[in-house]
């Protein structure tokens, strides 16, 4: 037979609940969470490679003519 999912409530040991998390720091915690790092690693990277593309320092990878 079907039984319905419990809600569950998480409490503090002072019994006080706890409070949702700021949209700020809710993002701190998932960029720097161990199993974000390989995505967070391979973003930077991409980004570190376009910047260096777009910037002057992209022309030493032309050949001279």
């Amino acid at each position: 037979m079907y039984q319905p999912k419990r809600i569950v409530h998480v409490e503090k040991a002072g019994g006080h609940t706890l409070k949702p998390k700021g949209m700020f720091r809710a993002t701190y915690d998932a960029l720097t969470s161990p199993e974000n790092a390989s995505a967070i690693k391979g973003i930077a990277a991409f980004a570190v490679g376009t910047a260096f593309l777009a910037s002057s320092w992209g022309e030493f990878l032309l050949p001279p003519q």
